[in-house]
């Protein structure tokens, strides 16, 4: 008479970036008979399985776009200081004014922009832009479009592209019309409403000078 009994030794298992590493384990069998007795072996056992690629795949694409993000936030905030910079410190130089003649950091700034919404374009990203049932944005929807680094980036160019080309208006009617403008320059860089609203008050604080001298 003969009788068998297995028992499963179990292993562990861990899990590095989304990957499992095999488990590895043994299995315990037992074997009686009647006239040779009683027999104990292991038998190891590894766990066969396909490889979870897909987890380190997402871990790569995010790794690799939230760094492409942060280098074009970078890369844009860089561009920009230059411009901003010379109708500060130098307004009616002539190097100053060809600069911010040119449209060149414009493009540069809309071929950037450009670049990031393509990689941060989802099938999601028109219904969240216009959830409302009217086709309107809606508060929550932007914020959860907003949670990307890539789609922050891309807003983040986005406003330098519209404060530079608001500082440029600013700067050229300044130049036009004989007023100050580096304060309201040095405002739209970071707060662009307010520097346009700043640069409306001192024309109208100027040319109300300019009137009260001419009746003297």
């Amino acid at each position: 008479m003969e009788h068998k009994s297995m028992v499963a030794l179990r292993g562990m298992n861990t899990g590095l970036f989304g990957q499992q590493v095999p488990r590895i384990g043994s299995m315990l069998y037992s074997e009686w008979n009647f006239i040779r007795g009683s027999r104990h072996f292991l038998s190891p056992k590894i766990a066969t399985f396909v490889p979870h690629r897909k987890g380190r795949g997402v871990y790569a694409s995010w790794f690799v776009s939230s760094q492409i993000a942060r280098s074009v936030f970078t890369l844009g905030t860089v561009a920009v200081l230059p411009f901003y910079t010379l109708m500060v410190l130098a307004p009616k130089a002539k190097l100053t004014k060809r600069s911010i003649e040119s449209t060149v950091p414009y493009v540069i700034l809309g071929l950037l922009y450009a670049y990031l919404l393509y990689l941060s374009w989802t099938p999601d990203t028109i219904r969240l832009m216009f959830a409302n049932k009217y086709w309107l944005p809606e508060l929550s929807s932007i914020a959860k479009m907003f949670t990307s680094e890539m789609t922050l980036a891309s807003a983040w160019i986005h406003l330098l592209a519209v404060d530079l080309f608001a500082a440029r208006q600013v700067y050229l009617d300044g130049l036009d019309n004989e007023i100050e403008t580096r304060h309201s320059v040095s405002l739209c860089l970071l707060f662009c409403p307010i520097g346009i609203v700043t640069h409306v008050i001192t024309k109208i604080l100027a040319k109300g000078a300019q009137n009260t001298q001419k009746t003297t």
